[in-house]
């Protein structure tokens, strides 16, 4: 689990610098809108929309847009579909990509990060050509001030958890994807709402990047990240801390 979190880390990093407000905001607002179509429109009885709910709060969107955006799928004057779709593909030297994304438009969106991929030196494949290098499961994380890591490590695994870190200040409860929704609400119920909780891929190979490798694959990650469909994006590379520190300079 340490070059997980190394390599999301490193994205997130990423990410952050170039990241405009308005569109992230909007990102929020969709992923609220899905949970809230595919469960009752209340997070306390949707731990999906409870977990988006707590997202848009910790980037700072206002309780205001949050709730009227609940209101307007509650009250069925919120028209706007979005599927979930997977994408898959391979970046600068050989490394994994698995894009995932929440649109109105399967073609557009499809259409657009081939293009990226491509236009990166990398190529998008079928589903399924690179999830085989994943592993699915699910990521519940709370502040460390919640609990000691004993306390944490010692609930988690009771409820049925794979494993915990503690680091940078934050409990990471990992789960295998049949046990998520038990852990999570084992532990909500004892330590309060998660600061997240939600399915992640993780890679079981890593592929080691040099700089220039790792400045190719960064900058196809940042533009996948910063369309406006899609939502999480994970990738099977590893990079040295020297490299991370020049590139997060």
């Amino acid at each position: 689990m340490a070059g997980h979190s190394h390599a999301k880390n490193i994205m997130h990093r990423k990410a952050g610098q170039s990241a405009k407000k308005a569109q992230a905001f909007g990102k929020l607002i969709r992923e609220i809108t899905v949970s809230a179509k595919a469960g009752m429109p209340d997070p306390a009885h949707n731990p999906r929309l409870r977990a988006a709910v707590k997202a848009a709060l910790t980037a700072n969107m206002p309780r205001d847009t949050v709730d009227r955006a609940i209101k307007r799928v509650a009250a069925g004057t919120d028209t706007d579909n979005y599927d979930e779709v997977r994408y898959e593909g391979y970046g600068p030297a050989g490394v994994a990509i698995i894009v995932e994304a929440l649109t109105d438009n399967r073609n557009r969106t499809a259409s657009d990060l081939r293009s990226a991929f491509s236009k990166f030196g990398g190529a998008m494949g079928e589903t399924g050509s690179v999830s085989f290098q994943f592993e699915r499961g699910g990521v519940i994380t709370y502040k460390e001030g919640v609990a000691s890591e004993e306390a944490m490590m010692e609930a988690a695994i009771e409820a049925g958890a794979s494993d915990v870190e503690t680091y940078d200040g934050v409990h990471e409860v990992t789960t295998s994807v049949e046990d998520f929704t038990a852990v999570r609400d084992a532990l909500e119920e004892k330590f309060g709402a998660a600061e997240s909780a939600k399915l992640e891929w993780w890679p079981n190979v890593s592929v080691d990047l040099n700089e220039e490798q790792a400045q190719s694959v960064l900058r196809l990650v940042e533009v996948l990240d910063d369309h406006d469909d899609v939502q999480n994006v994970y990738a099977n590379f590893e990079v040295s801390d020297e490299i991370a520190n020049k590139l997060s300079a």
